[in-house]
């Protein structure tokens, strides 16, 4: 998972786990009406590419990412990208009326202080919306023989930085940034065995990258061929809580 067409695939994967839940925010937040958007870690522009058929807004696009924000552009073409960081947003405040992020506080050093910039380029009376954080430790997998996957992952992801509990802190986030939650909640999870092999075959790309060097290749391999029976056989369970919010400045 180097390239950043292979990124594309995983952000791809991860709009559409989100879907139904951030047509559900942006109805709550009129995107219809919106003048000015702007998506913070856009990275490759999965959600991004969204904004030309929901709404005449101008769209524009964020991340720190050099070679994942040229990707957006040439992915939406429409959208006015720029190579930045969050916590020091290039925009004048009050310039959007909707901000989001999706799946991207988990990996700041202060989610608190991108929220807090979050909030001042929103209008007032605009929108912030957090579209996806996970909680790694609450993972459920089932057969029980798979539980190893999810305390890996999160260690993993502590080891690169990131907050594997980062989906349980999120309306306390928004708080201490000065934002008041309207709405917070859980995804909700699904699952169909039927239409997810190509999703599977990704998932396993996303943990073997993750896990390379840190666990012994027999012991992926075996796991993994655990995982294709349980799924074969209709008893995988694989869930992982991630919370959403939104709140108006």
């Amino acid at each position: 998972m180097s390239s950043v067409m292979d990124w594309h695939a995983r952000y791809s994967q991860q709009a559409r786990w989100t879907a139904n839940v951030r047509n559900y925010l942006f109805a709550r937040a009129g995107v219809g009406t919106a003048h000015k958007i702007l998506e913070i870690g856009c990275g490759t522009g999965a959600v991004l590419s969204e904004f030309p058929s929901l709404t005449k807004a101008g769209a524009f696009g964020l991340d720190i990412d050099l070679k994942a924000a040229r990707q957006s552009q040439q992915n939406v073409q429409s959208a006015m990208l720029t190579c930045g960081d969050g916590i020091a947003l290039p925009y004048s405040s009050q310039t959007f009326d909707i901000v989001l992020c999706h799946f991207l506080l988990l990996w700041a050093k202060s989610p608190v202080g991108i929220l807090k910039e979050m909030k001042r380029v929103v209008q007032r009376g605009g929108a912030v919306i957090a579209l996806a954080e996970p909680d790694y430790a609450s993972r459920l997998d089932y057969p029980s023989t798979l539980e190893p996957l999810g305390r890996w992952q999160a260690e993993s992801l502590r080891r690169r930085g990131a907050d594997p509990e980062a989906g349980r802190k999120l309306p306390g986030w928004f708080t201490a940034a000065g934002i008041t939650p309207i709405e917070t909640g859980i995804i909700a999870g699904g699952w169909s065995a039927a239409s997810s092999s190509d999703e599977r075959t990704l998932e396993w790309a996303v943990i073997e990258s993750d896990l390379v060097g840190q666990i012994p290749a027999q012991d992926l391999q075996e796991l993994k061929k655990l995982d294709e029976a349980a799924w074969a056989n209709g008893e995988r369970v694989l869930f992982v809580p991630t919370f959403y919010a939104w709140g108006r400045t």
